[in-house]
């Protein structure tokens, strides 16, 4: 499979496996039949296939996808029982992330409209409890994480970039003093997940996530974007070198397995955001050696090259059923390494 060829057979095997033209979403495994309808509705997954489809969107301008972005656009509304505001505040964050990447890539302003919509409703996560920060979801705002406060400064300060309001700048440096004084280590800049979860004040230090790395780097790449303030890139690149140290495998650089559910989706998202590092800083050949060591082993080693699918863990083949959330982290290495062709 050359490089010319691999992130399209993977995005037509999302499709052609995953796709439910009666729900208008993703179905949740692959094959069809191992999906239980009792299992939770994993709405964040489906922000993530938009993001997928606005970079094979970019990449390729090929029509379909943005076809492709109504239909699953409409498809989440229904779903989500006939709106996009939810109970978990990270995952209207990264829909409101999806769907303003999807206006960007398109100019459709009912994308527009509907990130403006879930930005008003996340805002309310914000209190004072615990020295501020974003809650995790409307029924536990006393636990406070790292995907509800990283991805609200990305989002804030993406909507400052792109529409100008100083109020969102404003939240976006808020939440991002909080989120670093709070959960990432003054040491190290490694990242840990969320505080108070038990109700008991504590830390989760054992919670050792590429997830959390990610968001925050993305947060200090798009807060430095707006400022030019030059700590902010400076806490990208600390964090960015601290996760490679302590997650990446010291002689092959392969990251780890972190199983399924929505842990399948976190190498994923750490790699769209390292992506971004590269961007304003492409001296950092560290971060490029990871991403295109983790290419090479999927392709040559965890990519099924019949069906598409890949594994949770990049160096080993698939074995049936495939869940989406690990099926979109292959594809987004995948779109990683072509953006950076």
């Amino acid at each position: 499979m050359t490089r010319h060829t691999r992130v399209d057979v993977v995005q037509e095997a999302l499709l052609r496996n995953y796709w439910n033209e009666n729900t208008r979403i993703m179905n949740q495994w692959y094959p069809r039949e191992a999906c239980n309808p009792e299992e939770n509705y994993y709405y964040w997954w489906q922000a993530h296939v938009i993001d997928v489809w606005v970079d094979a969107l970019e990449r390729t301008g090929d029509g379909r996808y943005r076809e492709n972005l109504k239909a699953i656009y409409e498809g989440i509304r229904e779903s989500n029982g006939g709106e996009f505001l939810h109970p978990y505040y990270d995952d209207m964050e990264w829909l409101a992330l999806a769907l303003l990447r999807a206006y960007d890539a398109t100019g459709e302003e009912m994308y527009k409209a509907s990130v403006l919509e879930l930005w008003a409703d996340i805002q309310t996560a914000w209190s004072g409890e615990l020295g501020g920060g974003m809650g995790w979801n409307k029924g536990q705002r006393d636990y406070k994480n790292t995907p509800a406060n990283a991805p609200a400064v990305i989002l804030a300060a993406r909507l400052y970039q792109r529409f100008g309001m100083p109020a969102d700048l404003e939240w976006a440096l808020k939440i991002y003093k909080w989120n670093k004084e709070t959960l990432v280590d003054p040491e190290s800049g490694f990242v840990w997940d969320g505080i108070n979860r038990m109700g008991n004040m504590q830390i989760d230090y054992d919670w050792a996530f590429t997830y959390c790395q990610g968001v925050f780097i993305g947060a200090g790449i798009e807060l430095y974007r707006c400022t030019h303030e030059a700590v902010f890139l400076a806490d990208a690149k600390r964090t960015a070198l601290a996760c490679m140290e302590r997650l990446c495998d010291p002689v092959s650089l392969l990251l780890p397995d972190e199983g399924i559910d929505d842990t399948g989706l976190f190498k994923g998202i750490l790699i769209r955001y390292l992506v971004e590092l590269l961007r304003i800083a492409p001296e950092m050949t560290e971060v490029k050696a990871v991403i295109t060591a983790n290419v090479a082993i999927l392709l040559e080693q965890g990519l099924d090259p019949e069906s598409g699918l890949c594994a949770p863990s990049w160096d080993k083949l698939p074995t049936l059923p495939v869940q989406l959330s690990v099926q979109l982290s292959g594809l987004m290495l995948l779109e990683a390494a072509e953006a950076l062709a």
